[in-house]
C-alpha cells in the first residue's frame, strides 16, 4: 500500500522521485524518505507527515540517483527512524519497500546473531542488511538481491540502490512494481503516475522477478536468475489525467468526470462481451469477487445479473473466498473486480481459483496491472487516473460494465448499451450547479451529525452500503446501509430524533415497500432524505435523480459521492486522503 519510485538517468534524480513521491500519496501518506547518491556518497532525508507539507525541497542537492518513498505504517509506529528508506549498516544500501516481510522476526534474529544492528521497527530494515551480509560473502550486488529476496516470505516489492556501483534494482513478489523507460533514463515505481509525465513506455513486472538498471535495463527471474526479455508497452494515460488542474481536490475532480467516464466504461468490444457471456452461460456457477467499493458493485452485479439475464450469480467478498474453495472447480467461472486491478484479497482468491481450474475474468481500470496479467479475459472500465483514495468514477464504471454484461448474457446487448448510454447523458445533466448546490446545503444541515443511515431495496441494498462507505472513509461521519426490509430486525433502535436517513427510492418494484420503510423510521424522529426521481410527502428534503430504469443504480451513487465529499471538507478532513487508508490494498 505503500509508494515507492526510484530514478537513473539526468541531473535531476532528487526533484524527479520528490514529484513522484507527491503523485504515489494516495499510497500512504504517515511518513515519507528519499535517498540519493551524490558527489559526497548516500544521502538519505525522511519526515513524518505529508510530502506534500515539507517546505524544504529546494534546500536538497541534486544527483542522478535516488530513491523514495511514502509510507502506510505497518510495522512499527509513524516515527521518523521507521520512515524509509533503509540503509545497511555500512551505509552503502538503501531499501524503499512496499509490503510485509512476513518472516521478518525470523531473519531479525538471525541477522542480530551475527552482529547486525537494527534501528527501526520495520520488517523492511531486514532487507539491507540481509543484501550487506550476502555482500560480505562474496555475492556481486544483483546476486546479493536476488540470494535476499529467496530468504523473504511475503508479498513484498522493494527498490534498492548501491552506492558503491551505482545500481539501481527493483524486485517484486505480489506488490505492484513497474519500470518506465524514458531517454537515456530510467524509472521504477509502484504506480504508472508515478513517472508519467516523463514518459508512457512502462515494463510490467511479473512476480518472482527482478529488474536491474545500470546504463541498460534488464530483468531477471528471480529464482534462477535466468536473464528475460524486455518487453515494453505503451501506456494511453495522459499526464493531465493523473493531475488536480482547477479542482481543490482529486475526488471532487474525479466525481465530476462522471459526466464522461460513464460513457468511456461502455466502450467495449462486442465479440468480448458475448466470448464471456457465453462462458456465464455455460459455467456451473459464476462468483463475482471484489474488496471494499468493488465488492459492493460486484453485490450490486449478482442482481443485474438475477434482474435481466434470470441467471444466479454468486459474491464473495476477497478475503472471504479461501473459505469457499472447495466449491470451486474447473465448471467455476470468477469474475474479480478491482480499480487498481494489484488488490492482495482480489488477487489471492484469483490464485486459488486458477490453481482449481477455474476460470477468470477481470474487470478493472490499470492496464497492465496483475490482475489482468493473471486471468483467461478482462474488460477495461477505461475511467483514467483514480487518485483519490474513495473509489467514485471507478465504481460507477465497474457497475457499467457489469451491466452491460449481464445483458449480454441475456442476449440483449444493444438494448443494454442504448440503455446505457442514455443514462450516461442523463448522469452529465444531473451534475450541475443546482444539485451540488443542494447537496452543500445538506452537508451544512448535517455536518454535526455523528450518525447516518441509508436504505435500499433490490439492487438499490447494494448502493445503500456502498454509499455508507463513501460516507465512512471521508467525512468520519458513522454511516451505515441497510436493507429495508431489515429494519425491523435490529436496525430502527438506532433511530434517534432528527437523525439522518438517507432512501433510495427509484421508480421501481422496490418503491412502495421502501417508502413504507422511510415512513417507519420518521415516525421514530428520523429525518428523511430522498434520493429519488419523485418527491414524496414522506421525505423532508427531496434529491432528484433521473429515472433510468436498471440504470438508476448509477444515478443514485453520484449524489452521495458529492454529500460525501462537502461533509468531509466541512468537517476539516483531507478528502483526498482519509485517515489510516491508502488507495491501493497491496497487503492481507
Amino acid at each position: 500500500m505503500c509508494g515507492i519510485i526510484g530514478y537513473k538517468g539526468g541531473d535531476q534524480a532528487v526533484s524527479i522521485v520528490l514529484e513522484g513521491l507527491k503523485t504515489l500519496e494516495y499510497r500512504g501518506y504517515d511518513s515519507w524518505g528519499i535517498a540519493f547518491l551524490d558527489g559526497t556518497g548516500l544521502q538519505v532525508k525522511k519526515n513524518v507527515g505529508k510530502i506534500g507539507n515539507f517546505k524544504g525541497f529546494k534546500a536538497l542537492p541534486e544527483a542522478n540517483l535516488a530513491l523514495g518513498h511514502t509510507r502506510w505504517a505497518t510495522h512499527g509506529g509513524v516515527t521518523q527512524s521507521n520512515a524509509h528508506p533503509h540503509l545497511s549498516n555500512n551505509k552503502r544500501i538503501a531499501v524503499a519497500h512496499n509490503g510485509i516481510v512476513e518472516n521478518y522476526q525470523a531473519l531479525r534474529k538471525r541477522l542480530q546473531a551475527a552482529g547486525y544492528t537494527f534501528h527501526s521497527q520495520t520488517d523492511t530494515e531486514t532487507i539491507p542488511l540481509l543484501v550487506e551480509d550476502f555482500l560480505k560473502k562474496g555475492d556481486d550486488f544483483p546476486t546479493a538481491v536476488r540470494h535476499t529476496c529467496l530468504l523473504l516470505e511475503g508479498r513484498y516489492s522493494f527498490i534498492v540502490l548501491d552506492a558503491d556501483s551505482g545500481q539501481l534494482i527493483g524486485a517484486r513478489n505480489g506488490s505492484p512494481l513497474l519500470a518506465g523507460l524514458g531517454k537515456d533514463e530510467f524509472f521504477l515505481a509502484s504506480d504508472i503516475p508515478a513517472f508519467l509525465p516523463h514518459t508512457n513506455q512502462v515494463v510490467f513486472l511479473d512476480d518472482q522477478q527482478l529488474v536491474l538498471i545500470d546504463s541498460a535495463l534488464r530483468l531477471f527471474d528471480l529464482r534462477s536468475g535466468k536473464q528475460l526479455p524486455v518487453k515494453p508497452q505503451k501506456i494511453s494515460w495522459t499526464p493531465e489525467q493523473a493531475e488536480k488542474g482547477k479542482f481543490p481536490h482529486f475526488m471532487l475532480k474525479e466525481i465530476l468526470e462522471q459526466r464522461e467516464s460513464v460513457s468511456r466504461a461502455l466502450v467495449q468490444d462486442d465479440e468480448q462481451l458475448e466470448k464471456i457471456a457465453q462462458l456465464i452461460t455455460r459455467a456451473k456457477q459464476t462468483v463475482l469477487v471484489g474488496c471494499g467499493t468493488a465488492g459492493k458493485m460486484c453485490l450490486a452485479g449478482t442482481y443485474l445479473f438475477a434482474k435481466i439475464a434470470g441467471r444466479q450469480t454468486h459474491f464473495c467478498v476477497g478475503s472471504e473466498f479461501p473459505n469457499f474453495a472447495p466449491f470451486v472447480g474447473p465448471d467455476t467461472l470468477v469474475i474479480a473486480v478491482s480499480q487498481s486491478g494489484e488488490t492482495a484479497d482480489t488477487l489471492e482468491a484469483l490464485s486459488i481459483a486458477k490453481k482449481r481450474g477455474a476460470k477468470v475474468v477481470s474487470l478493472l481500470n490499470v492496464y497492465g496491472s496483475t490482475m489482468m496479467r493473471q486471468s483467461d479475459y478482462n474488460l477495461l472500465i477505461n475511467a483514467g487516473p483514480e487518485k483519490a483514495v474513495a473509489s467514485t468514477k471507478a465504481a460507477t464504471g465497474q457497475l457499467a460494465v457489469l451491466a452491460l454484461l449481464a445483458y449480454a448474457t441475456a442476449g440483449r446487448l444493444a438494448e443494454g448499451r442504448k440503455a446505457l448510454q442514455i443514462a450516461s447523458a442523463a448522469l452529465a445533466r444531473t451534475l450541475d450547479d443546482a444539485q451540488c448546490k443542494r447537496l452543500k446545503a445538506l452537508a451544512q444541515k448535517i455536518k454535526a451529525k455523528e450518525n447516518l443511515y441509508i436504505i435500499g431495496r433490490g439492487l438499490h441494498y447494494p448502493i445503500a452500503l456502498e454509499s455508507a462507505i463513501k460516507l465512512q472513509e471521508v467525512s468520519y461521519i458513522h454511516a451505515e446501509g441497510f436493507a429495508g426490509g431489515e429494519l425491523k430486525h435490529g436496525p430502527i433502535a438506532l433511530i434517534e430524533k432528527r437523525t439522518p436517513c438517507i432512501v433510495l427510492a427509484a421508480c421501481d418494484e422496490t418503491q412502495a415497500e421502501v417508502l413504507s420503510n422511510a415512513m417507519e423510521v420518521k415516525s421514530r424522529g428520523a429525518y428523511i432524505i430522498g434520493l429519488a426521481p419523485q418527491d414524496n410527502e414522506v421525505f423532508d428534503l427531496h434529491l432528484p435523480v433521473p429515472d433510468l430504469g436498471i440504470a438508476s443504480a448509477i444515478a443514485e451513487l453520484v449524489p452521495v459521492q458529492l454529500l460525501a465529499y462537502y461533509l468531509a471538507v466541512l468537517r476539516g478532513n483531507d478528502p483526498d486522503k482519509p485517515r489510516n487508508l491508502a488507495k491501493s490494498v497491496t497487503v492481507k
